[in-house]
């Protein structure tokens, strides 16, 4: 009986399983009817109209956003209109930073966490920035796009399928950018590695594997910036939160979206015990914060593609663990390694063992990375935040593609909640939505830009 219990049991799990799949696909063919999605984005990508003078508006201007304003203020046909913050004494701080470089004072809008409608109702604003806790990121987006600005967001562009859905088809609808801002693309060694793999040093390839492993601890529990909001998704929520810092550079390099495509995926998580232990000794028993979190301390996520690669993504923020992206990229003729940098190349390399990165930059080193190494100093996370706004700004004055592009925004964003549903599914293989609808296949690859 006790077999004949748990074959029945098996037998509906896969039941349960097949009408979950045979769900999906017919929600995800409800959305390929859209006669727009052909019309915005030809193979080599949806291009705008030129704005010589790109007129900005900031909503949320916290440590990241404030970042980027700096990084706007040095760029030449940029001109910040106006700034959204809870925050008044903060807008008014980072506002004041544009009138000190010599440009007329934005306008402020500080009444309310939905003031950015204000924002978004002006007539002389061509590009909203979106840099606001998780939640704000597709409703903030959403009304730019509605109102005919351009948006650009901070990572994750959204935190559910559905939400992607609205980016992608609003973008289409109102033929609109939405450009999720994924610094990481543009990290000297990301880079370095795309170039290297146009060139076809790694041969075909296989396997790539990155990660967010960041200690927050200490973040989540304080009680300003991101302390403020993100704890709240690890007492919820359980799965890869935050995947698109890893996952981001991978997906360049194995032409995600134009000549490949994320096909399924299968999720798994560890126990919850880092931010448990560390609220009992860091906190007094009487914090309301202490409490159970559901977020296992590691998530692994692996992806498989349309062409047959394998993808691996890890996500921790809460055990003690030095910084690391992992940001591996293995193919049929050599490999390359992060944290620290190394490279197997054969032909190249002598045995089995490594060279140091370092020794392949003179040779490969992004062209864009020898353009703006001096501008890029000092800037945000090593310099890659004033690469990827240069580049934003250069697209819209040119009126070329961007790098990113709402799709790409959607499929690497869908990772959050597809990791969730396999988690909560016993490690279930979850199918990936095709944000293209197909094609993916005639889509360009991105070229390496000077």
């Amino acid at each position: 009986m006790a077999d004949e219990t748990s074959r029945r049991g098996f037998l509906t799990g896969l039941a349960g399983a097949s009408l979950g799949l045979v769900l999906a696909r017919k929600a995800q063919g409800a959305r390929r009817g859209s006669k727009e999605a052909a019309k915005y984005r030809p193979p080599e990508g949806f291009a705008a109209p030129p704005l010589d003078t790109v007129r900005m508006g900031f909503v949320g201007v916290g440590l990241q956003g404030g970042s980027h304003v700096k990084n706007f203020l040095q760029l030449e046909g940029v001109e910040i209109k106006a700034i959204c913050d809870i925050d008044g004494p903060r807008a008014a701080e980072v506002g004041h930073w544009v009138a000190e470089a010599g440009r007329p004072a934005p306008d402020l809008y500080t009444r309310g966490e939905e003031d950015y409608k204000r924002l978004c109702e002006r007539s002389d604003i061509d590009l909203v920035f979106n840099a606001t806790p998780w939640r704000w990121h597709v409703p903030a987006c959403l009304e730019a796009m509605a109102t005919g600005k351009h948006t650009a967001v901070e990572v994750p562009a959204a935190l559910t399928v559905d939400d992607c859905w609205q980016l992608v088809e609003t973008a289409e609808r109102t033929r609109r950018h939405c450009v999720m801002m994924e610094n990481c693309n543009y990290g000297r060694a990301e880079l370095m590695v795309l170039n290297m793999v146009r060139q076809g040093l790694f041969g075909e390839l296989l396997h790539g594997e990155g990660a967010y492993i960041h200690d927050l601890r200490a973040i989540k529990f304080s009680d300003a910036n991101e302390g403020l909001w993100r704890l709240e998704h690890s007492i919820k929520r359980n799965g890869n939160l935050y995947p698109t810092h890893g996952l981001g550079p991978i997906a360049q390099c194995m032409d995600i979206n134009r000549g490949d495509q994320f096909d399924y995926m299968v999720s798994m998580s560890s126990n919850a015990r880092g931010l448990a232990l560390y609220a009992r000794e860091n906190l007094p028993e009487t914090d309301s914060r202490r409490r159970g979190y559901a977020l296992g301390d590691m998530n692994t996520s692996m992806i498989r593609t349309k062409l047959g690669r394998t993808i691996m993504v890890q996500h921790d923020t809460t055990t003690p663990r030095p910084y690391s992206r992992i940001n591996l990229l293995q193919g049929t003729r050599g490999c390359f390694s992060g944290y620290p940098d190394r490279v197997h190349i054969e032909g190249r390399t002598e045995g089995h063992g490594w060279e140091d990165g370092e020794a392949y930059r003179e040779e490969f080193d992004h062209p864009l990375w020898r353009k703006l190494e001096a501008d890029a100093e000092g800037a945000g996370h090593g310099g890659m935040d004033f690469l990827e706004d240069y580049r934003l700004i250069e697209a819209l004055r040119a009126g070329e593609p961007t790098d990113m592009d709402v799709y790409d925004a959607a499929a690497i964003s869908a990772v959050v909640e597809i990791s969730e549903k396999s988690v909560a599914a016993r490690s279930r293989a979850i199918e990936m939505p095709d944000f293209t609808r197909g094609r993916w296949q005639q889509n360009v690859p991105l070229e390496i830009v000077s």
